[in-house]
């Protein structure tokens, strides 16, 4: 159950792809960032305060304000990144948290990693260099992209240390409330905070604040009480390749054969990880790879 969670997790991320780049086409990146963990805060404060009647929760909140700083870390050091290096140098970048992970893992949980999830990890971490390209761009660009992959698996890392600890709704909403906090001051220290206007931009607010990002974070939080950091990012892995699907499908977009092969090492990655998931991501694969080559 934790595995095909943190799947549909993934299958949100990725067909909010497309929602988010049109979003922050036309409304500013940070404002967008910061009404995006604004409505995820209030979509769980609710229940979150229920809980916290029940229990402790204190400690619970200190530990996803740290988790919260990691992920705002996380998003802004890409960002920022961006403007020096390209998407696709980007994108492979940031896929390296799947490698930094198990590393991170061994070093700060003393976690034992068994040989066939370090060629797992090794095939999703080949499979980004696929979909993505070469890195380029300047140093300081790749740099503060490496920066956010590090901070993305730092906090995947944390989570399995803590998540088994504490109420996932309270982690969860200390991590949105913590990135709506950062977030809030960068967009008003730019001037960019303003009212957005259109379905455009409200509907990607709305689905990422409620699935990519309330939903997507309660979820971690709460897998993570049974699935370790390495086998997380491995799943994990699976973000661009639904991303490249739903674009497909959504936008029109074309991978290309070296495209579609980084998809199915990633998925090859996922079979030694977690067979019982490649099996169903295998069908879709092929569904769609049918729908790529139509006239």
């Amino acid at each position: 159950m934790p595995l095909i969670a943190l799947v549909i997790v993934t299958v949100v991320w990725g067909i909010t792809f497309v929602q988010v780049k049109d979003a922050v086409a036309i409304y500013p990146l940070f404002a967008f960032l910061a009404l995006r963990f604004a409505i995820g805060s209030l979509a769980l404060f609710p229940f979150a305060v229920a809980r916290a009647r029940r229990g402790s929760w204190k400690k619970g909140a200190v530990v996803g304000v740290l988790l919260g700083v990691l992920v705002a870390g996380a998003y802004a050091s890409q960002t920022a990144g961006l403007v020096h290096t390209t998407v696709s140098g980007s994108g492979v970048l940031t896929g390296l948290y799947v490698v930094m992970t198990p590393l991170l893992a061994l070093v700060l949980l003393r976690r034992r990693i068994e040989p066939a999830t370090w060629l797992a990890v090794a095939l999703a971490g080949l499979g980004f260099a696929m979909l993505s390209g070469i890195p380029q761009g300047s140093r300081t660009g790749n740099a503060l992209v490496l920066v956010s992959a590090l901070l993305w698996a730092v906090q995947i890392v944390l989570m399995e240390r803590y998540a088994p600890q504490f109420d996932p709704l309270i982690l969860a909403l200390g991590e949105m409330t913590t990135c709506l906090v950062c977030f809030s001051a960068i967009a008003l220290a730019r001037g960019d905070l303003s009212v957005p206007h259109g379905w455009v931009v409200w509907g990607a607010l709305l689905v990422t604040g409620l699935l990519a990002s309330a939903f997507a974070f309660l979820v971690q939080s709460w897998a993570q009480q049974q699935m370790s950091a390495v086998r997380t990012a491995v799943v994990f892995a699976l973000e661009p390749v639904f991303a490249a699907i739903f674009g497909l499908l959504l936008a029109g977009d074309r991978l290309g054969w070296l495209g579609w092969g980084g998809c199915a090492v990633i998925m090859a990655g996922i079979a030694l990880a977690e067979p019982a998931a490649a099996r169903a991501l295998r069908g879709l694969l092929l569904r769609v790879t049918a729908v790529e080559e139509r006239p």
